[in-house]
């Protein structure tokens, strides 16, 4: 297949064989591209001008690209830097693996998150990005333009607060040496209100076109924000009409501190600032019970779920039967690369089956492969916004295209590519990666890309980031085994509901 296509010309792709998820079938289909989007989805044969661009896609499975609804852009120069770290433990360690970064380190942590997603059959992704002491309009200029030189959308959004770590887990500080406080001290972040304004002027002056890469604002925890800060954030969002996402109840740690704080769940609390709403985002979700994901329903909100980071982080598995059940809308993502060290989303598709399957034995509560997958599309497409356009092969959708290899040893033989897509697919048969009717991966590399040289760049970066934060890495292990003792404890206080694989799990 050969790259050809330019933003006026019809193109034409034949020969491929197109998924029709709900149906678990695959049947042979042509499909006519304008520009940027799919003009008609029809079978082999269909007609197209006589000067169309041709794409020969004879052995190829064609699906929409996948859309990863919560990732941390910053985290892919921090792949595989701990283990058996909970969430705590990464946020306690979040200097050491993101402090002192330059814009082009920020540029290239995002670029290679975009790469590797796209790589991956992924063709937009919801970034929760972060900068220390506040966001800078630099910044967020240098993370939106590495996914637009990429080629893949994406909504840009920078994590906000007003508190640190320390000063958002009631007692934690209190168990700190009075040495260590004196350290964390210096952690602090910006005042609100000069994160607050950083973000007006990004969202004034964005430079790139909306329809690739757009803006949105991450109030990153509730309890790590005034209530001040939360309802400003989300009257922000609101006067530029972008989205809102927040990390909600994805520890348990979280929804305790929560009830200590506000008397009720983080959820029930943001709902009574007047914060829930269609363009709400609540990652996670993983403590969330049963009126919290009613009351989410009720707003239309919706859930970025991240089964494999859940998992890793020791937080547990997520509701999401329930969720389903309760027509709220669920999105599939991988979270950041120093959570889940990948952004392979089907992965994410597979350890979303597996973690619902783990959570009991009434196997009608499962998730189906082909739930899964609608999450992972559409659910996707509306937490970031693009609900009307994205995450479909059909008329009037953007031409967002992967087209997998089915002479891969993956398809061989190939069944139900529905299922196979959630449980077979690795990433491995991606062939070509098409965004807006143009070739972005092609014969399995990024178009355009020096990998070799990125690899040399990432690996100066790295030395550099390892040097300029020794002094934080000897502060994080100073600190993680009082965090490690103080915050499990948090995490045994009786609740009513358990999402950990080792306790009592309802759906």
């Amino acid at each position: 297949m050969e790259d050809r296509v330019t933003a006026k010309r019809m193109t034409i792709v034949r020969n491929g064989r197109v998924l029709d998820i709900a149906g678990h079938r695959a049947p042979p289909s042509d499909i006519l591209i304008a520009g940027d989007t799919i003009a008609e989805v029809g079978h082999p044969g269909l007609a197209a001008p006589a000067d169309a661009v041709l794409i020969d896609a004879t052995d190829r499975l064609i699906h929409a690209g996948l859309i990863n609804a919560h990732t941390h852009g910053h985290g892919n120069l921090s792949k595989g830097i701990g283990d058996r770290w909970t969430l705590e433990l990464l946020l306690t360690a979040a200097p050491s693996i993101s402090g002192n970064r330059t814009t082009e380190d920020k540029y290239l942590s995002t670029y290679i998150g975009a790469l590797e997603m796209l790589m991956k059959g992924c063709t937009a992704c919801y970034d929760l990005t972060v900068e220390f002491p506040q966001p800078t309009p630099e910044g967020l200029s240098a993370c939106a333009r590495a996914y637009a030189d990429a080629g893949m959308r994406a909504v840009v959004a920078p994590m906000v607060a007003g508190f640190t770590f320390y000063e958002a887990i009631p007692g934690l500080m209190d168990v700190l040496p009075p040495a260590l406080q004196k350290e964390v001290e210096r952690l602090k972040l910006a005042p609100e209100e000069a994160s607050l304004a950083a973000m007006r002027q990004v969202l004034s002056d964005w430079p790139l076109d909306r329809d690739l890469v757009r803006p949105a604002v991450a109030p990153t925890i509730p309890h790590h924000c005034s209530d001040a800060f939360m309802v400003a954030c989300s009257r922000l969002a609101r006067e530029f009409g972008v989205g809102l996402h927040s990390h909600l109840q994805e520890s348990k740690v979280q929804v305790i501190v929560g009830l200590k704080k506000y008397g009720k769940t983080p959820a029930a609390h943001l709902q009574e600032l007047g914060l829930l709403g269609p363009d709400f985002v609540a990652a996670h979700g993983v403590w969330l019970d049963d009126d919290d994901i009613q009351r989410l329903a009720d707003h239309g909100a919706s859930v970025a779920h991240n089964p494999g980071s859940n998992m890793l982080l020791g937080n547990g598995i997520a509701a999401v039967r329930t969720m389903l059940d309760r027509k709220l809308n669920v999105g599939i993502g991988t979270d950041g690369a120093s959570c889940c060290d990948n952004q392979n989303m089907y992965e994410s598709l597979r350890v979303a089956a597996y973690g619902s399957n783990a959570r009991g034995p009434d196997s009608h509560r499962w998730l189906k492969s082909d739930e899964i997958l609608h999450s992972a599309t559409i659910g996707s497409a509306r937490a970031l916004g693009f609900g009307g356009n994205l995450g479909r092969i059909a008329n009037g959708y953007k031409a967002d295209l992967v087209f997998l290899d089915v002479a891969h040893i993956n398809w061989i033989p190939l069944n139900d590519p529905t299922n196979q897509l959630v449980h077979t697919e690795d990433g491995g048969a991606v062939h070509s990666v098409m965004v807006g009717g143009k070739m972005v991966v092609e014969n399995r590399r990024p178009v355009g890309v020096d990998l070799p040289s990125l690899a040399r760049r990432a690996e100066t970066a790295r030395e550099r980031l390892a040097a300029v934060n020794a002094g934080n890495r000897a502060l994080f292990e100073r600190l993680a085994g009082l965090v490690n003792a103080f915050c499990p404890g948090l995490a045994k206080t009786p609740y009513h509901i358990d999402r950990f694989a080792a306790g009592r799990c309802s759906h």
